[in-house]
């Protein structure tokens, strides 16, 4: 299966906040170098006390809790609600954003894209059973929080993930079934991400 590329989270490599504070494990960008200039870009960042957020001006941001008991964002001066494990949190990469930790040290998850350029789709789906979903996006990436994650396309299997290991499709457009079987449960982080005309 050529069209896909499985990603292990021992390999991710770890770099700095582009504000100094911290560090991030990449998992995963569109072709491009550095910390601007890209389409779309996966990450996972501990957070061990509270501050502020790296600005990201023209990007949306998505984000969720992967460990720990959770935080709280102000973002633009405007309270967010308390953000708890796989509560998934939208906001602007430009916007001001300071971080209150709920309780302790927390790992995260995000997301950021750029929206002229991408639409973006995503959804945390429960392992307690076997699953099954469609999409019909060129590029899909699938992110395992299970010990083992058996994941099928077409009733093809793929690799098997492990926890915080990431699967990438991307090909051509077209209506594809997956199938997700995790036998010790978890979720799985389903992203669609559909590539943008240029307006003429």
């Amino acid at each position: 299966m050529s069209e896909i590329k499985v990603l292990r989270a021992a390999d991710y490599p770890r770099m700095p906040w582009k504000n100094g504070g911290g560090s991030t494990q990449e998992i995963v960008k569109d072709a491009s170098e550095g910390l601007d200039g890209f389409g779309w870009r996966l990450s996972i960042a501990d957070i061990a006390e509270s501050g502020g957020f790296s600005e990201f001006n023209g990007y949306q941001r998505l984000i969720t809790v992967l460990e720990g008991a959770g935080m709280q964002l102000e973002v633009d001066g405007v309270i967010s609600r308390p953000l708890l494990s796989s509560d998934a949190f939208a906001f602007s990469g430009g916007s001001r954003v300071d971080c209150r930790l709920l309780d302790g040290a927390i790992r995260d998850f995000n997301l950021i894209y750029a929206p002229d350029r991408y639409a973006a789709r995503l959804q945390w789906l429960a392992l307690d059973t076997p699953t099954h979903f469609y999409s019909s996006a060129a590029l899909v990436l699938l992110f395992s929080t299970a010990g083992s994650l058996r994941v099928s396309l077409e009733g093809e299997a793929c690799p098997v993930l492990g926890q915080y290991d990431c699967l990438v499709l991307d090909a051509e457009a077209d209506l594809r079934e997956w199938r997700l079987d995790a036998s010790v449960g978890g979720r799985c982080c389903v992203i669609e991400l559909h590539r943008l005309t240029p307006s003429a």
